[in-house]
């Protein structure tokens, strides 16, 4: 199980890593972009992120992760800011969450959690939150790509370089190991 924690962490890295890299291509004003009025702009969907992880991973273990405080409905209104307080968010939301992560041991994986009054062991709310922020940065990587257009630069495997990929990977010895940790390192 201390498999477990150490591979969600990783995941997470991952995908705050690629939300990183996608936002940083884009210009201050492109953050505010909404496509139409049912849609998010990159900063409300940072917005959305951060006040779900400040809610769900504050005392995680001991209180309900849909904090009384916490306004969803808010999140999802345009406000526009600047680069600096919206990456403040994005920070403080994840944050938060790597440090309750940090926090855990794994006598704790089994202990039940409540969100919104459901009982979630902790694998299962840590599980649901894995699809959730990845969901939202594909989200951010599908907008800044539209954003960018030929300037984009591509944080996966180019177009019509998956045979040179797989090469590079099945010439190196099978090993074990999270598959986050290479591509946290081509990243960064």
């Amino acid at each position: 199980m201390d498999q477990y924690l150490d591979g969600v962490k990783n995941q997470f890295l991952y995908y705050k890593i690629l939300g990183e890299k996608a936002i940083d291509q884009l210009e201050d004003e492109q953050l505010f972009i909404q496509h139409d009025p049912q849609s998010n702009s990159i900063a409300v969907i940072i917005k959305h992120m951060a006040g779900n992880m400040l809610s769900r991973w504050t005392d995680f273990l001991t209180s309900d992760g849909e904090k009384s405080y916490r306004n969803r409905d808010e999140e999802f209104n345009e406000q526009k800011t600047d680069r600096s307080i919206v990456m403040k968010m994005w920070n403080a939301g994840w944050d938060c969450l790597f440090t309750s992560l940090n926090q855990l041991q794994t006598k704790d994986l089994s202990t039940i959690v409540f969100i919104r009054n459901e009982g979630h062991t902790v694998v299962d709310a840590i599980n649901r939150q894995l699809a959730h922020y990845p969901y939202h940065v594909g989200q951010i990587i599908f907008y800044a790509k539209q954003l960018k257009k030929e300037e984009w630069n591509n944080l996966s495997i180019p177009r019509n370089k998956s045979v040179d990929y797989n090469k590079e990977k099945f010439s190196k010895e099978k090993a074990v190991k999270n598959y986050t940790e290479e591509e946290i390192k081509k990243l960064l």
